[in-house]
């Protein structure tokens, strides 16, 4: 008999690894400080894609979606990240600018949660994000036709080589409906796992220009 998804998934080690400590007590008063922390300990501990995150976004029924998106930029006013207006997500924050943002750091026990409101950048920084891209990510992101039914996989060759003429042609060429997103977080968690499940979540919550911030019970 073979063995079941349950057996299979008991059998699986959690926190394999050796773990982060964290010490809350220590934490600065600001979120985005703690995370740049975290992250800069993510690539020194050679995680693989440590700028890879969560996009959880909500349609105009109330459905929840989720992908995993890579993370463009952390100034002082939150968290960027670039796709298409037209896509599926795109089209979600242009109904609900509602965003939930995940980092997993899966070798350290470590996850950052966040969520707040995306806001769309303006034309400009727009067009200068795209034009910044690598060519294959620029050709890929002149198809506009994200999400969109694919009738064979052929389609998607035939319209990269258009699209790879069209930027040789001009090279300074961004499409309208290119979208970057600053996030401005509302609440950020910073959860540390233990051994021993007694995990460490310390939440930040905005209050005007402030932060609060506690512990939660893991």
């Amino acid at each position: 008999m073979s063995e079941s998804m349950r057996d299979l998934l008991r059998g699986l080690t959690v926190f394999a690894g050796p773990l982060e400590s964290f010490d809350p007590q220590t934490a600065p008063t600001d979120p985005l400080e703690l995370f740049r922390d975290w992250f800069a300990g993510a690539v020194a501990a050679g995680v693989a894609e440590p700028h890879a995150m969560t996009v959880a976004t909500v349609d105009a029924d109330g459905a929840p979606s989720a992908r995993i998106l890579i993370l463009k930029d952390l100034t002082d006013r939150g968290w960027w990240f670039a796709t298409t207006t037209t896509s599926a997500k795109g089209r979600d924050l242009a109904q609900n600018p509602n965003v939930a943002l995940l980092f997993f750091w899966g070798p350290q026990g470590r996850q950052v949660r966040i969520r707040g409101r995306a806001e769309l950048a303006g034309a400009e920084a727009r067009a200068a994000d795209f034009r910044e891209r690598p060519l294959e990510g620029r050709v890929a992101g002149l198809h506009g036709r994200q999400s969109e039914p694919l009738g064979e996989t052929a389609e998607i060759h035939r319209e990269a080589e258009r699209s790879r003429a069209r930027l040789v042609a001009d090279p300074d060429l961004a499409p309208d409906d290119w979208g970057l997103y600053l996030v401005r977080p509302l609440e950020v968690e910073f959860w540390q796992g233990d051994p021993d499940r007694r995990h460490t979540r310390l939440r930040y919550e905005r209050e005007g220009s402030r932060w609060r911030r506690g512990l939660l019970w893991p």
